[in-house]
């Protein structure tokens, strides 16, 4: 959520950051500095009033000493007055709350400098690109055949025992998930991340923490009866572990990791994007989180993407990095950087990966924040990325190795597959 602060001080930069983002109502910035006007003039008639009773109450007081009793009942009906005024200041005041609470929430966070203009997946600037893009021999397969011919996953069964999207994995398929899964969580906790295994589903007060509520609510799954979510992504419950926590600087940066299933609607999908691994409705994450100091957020940012890089260059996967333009990242984001692997079969850029800074846009609604040197209490930053998603992982694993005696199994990953091919 963008302090209210920096829409009273400069609301022109803030309305360039949200066109930047296309966000189109822009009049609901003007809408809350207007509601943020009265609620202060609100409160000051309230303090007024509340320094008059303050006031009265020693007048009685003092009253009441030298035996004028009528007097100080008079001034005892003057106060009942305020009082009753005082109250219907108080609900004023918290309806003015929560109208500009509800319009806050609304607006995005605001891209950093460096995000580019644009609005579409094609605006996105490439910052790397591995120098060699493989081609394969005449007759490669898709994933989705190769998984069939060698029996690693049955997506029919999956659409049997629950619908599309839900995959099962099965012989050396599961295998191959449970290597990525413990190779991913060792280089993370190698680099300094702690390992936590949080629930896989939240509640409300989380998904608003993180920015899925009420912004993304028709992507999640939502568990009517006990009013929870199943989680898009480890991000949610793991940020949320500093909800309403004031953090001691010298704890900065907080790094944690986390392996979860992850659950999406993916509502509107359709055509070859969702064939196959592409686009599931469940599917096996690992996340990175950082709890940050502002000064050095974005130095933990690249960290974050040098350590993403390094994942896919074990794997012997080629990829690219690129910088998201406003009209493409997400709700909370600031910036973000999108990690695409080369799938061969399908002659097409897979997204495995998003890293991001929020800055304080997640904190200022998780209300997580540190004393600064001078004592006085500061919006921490956050970020996560994916470290990574295994799906398109699987099938850029699959697709790039495939030999004509089977799935090459990459050098780094062997000792958690325990065998060098897939046949």
């Amino acid at each position: 959520m963008i302090p209210i602060q920096l829409l009273r001080s400069n609301p022109d930069f803030v309305k360039e950051g949200l066109t930047k983002k296309h966000f189109k109502e822009l009049s609901v910035v003007d809408e809350i500095l207007s509601i943020d006007e009265e609620r202060r003039q609100v409160q000051k008639k309230m303090d007024d009033l509340l320094a008059l009773q303050n006031q009265a109450a020693k007048q009685i007081g003092g009253l009441m000493k030298e035996g004028k009793k009528e007097e100080a009942e008079s001034v005892k009906q003057q106060v009942a007055g305020w009082k009753a005024d005082t109250e219907v200041l108080k609900q004023n005041l918290a309806e003015l709350e929560l109208r500009q609470e509800g319009l806050l929430v609304r607006l995005p966070n605001l891209p950093h400098a460096s995000v580019p203009e644009g609005k579409l997946a094609e605006d996105n600037v490439v910052v790397y690109q591995v120098d060699h893009i493989p081609t394969l021999a005449e007759g490669a397969k898709p994933h989705w055949e190769l998984t069939e011919q060698y029996k690693l996953i049955d997506f029919e069964l999956g659409v049997k025992i629950a619908g599309a999207g839900f995959p099962v994995y099965m012989g050396q398929g599961a295998r191959l998930q449970r290597a990525l899964i413990q190779f991913f969580l060792d280089r993370a906790t190698a680099a300094g991340y702690l390992e936590v295994q949080p629930p896989i589903v939240v509640n409300e007060a989380s998904g608003f923490g993180t920015g899925q509520l009420p912004d993304k609510e028709g992507q999640m799954y939502h568990i009517t009866a006990d009013d929870l979510y199943m989680i898009p992504t480890a991000e949610v419950p793991i940020t949320n572990i500093y909800r309403d926590v004031m953090v001691k600087a010298e704890q900065l940066p907080i790094m944690l990791c986390g392996y979860t299933p992850c659950f999406r609607r993916e509502a509107g999908s359709y055509g070859k994007d969702v064939r196959g691994l592409n686009r599931l409705h469940q599917f096996d994450k690992i996340e990175i989180v950082q709890i940050a100091h502002p000064s050095n957020s974005y130095e933990r940012l690249h960290e974050m993407v040098l350590h993403v890089e390094g994942l896919l260059k074990e794997l012997e996967l080629p990829y690219r990095i690129l910088r998201l333009c406003g009209g493409d990242m997400s709700f909370a984001s600031a910036l973000t950087f999108d990690f695409e692997v080369w799938s061969a079969a399908q002659g097409r850029w897979l997204e495995v990966s998003s890293t991001s800074n929020f800055e304080n846009f997640q904190a200022n609604r998780l209300k997580c924040r540190y004393k600064d040197e001078n004592g006085k209490s500061q919006l921490v930053h956050t970020l996560n990325g994916s470290a990574l998603a295994l799906p398109r992982i699987v099938a850029a694993l699959l697709e790039n190795h495939q030999t004509a005696e089977g799935i090459r199994i990459p050098k780094a990953l062997v000792p958690y597959f325990g065998k060098e091919m897939i046949s």
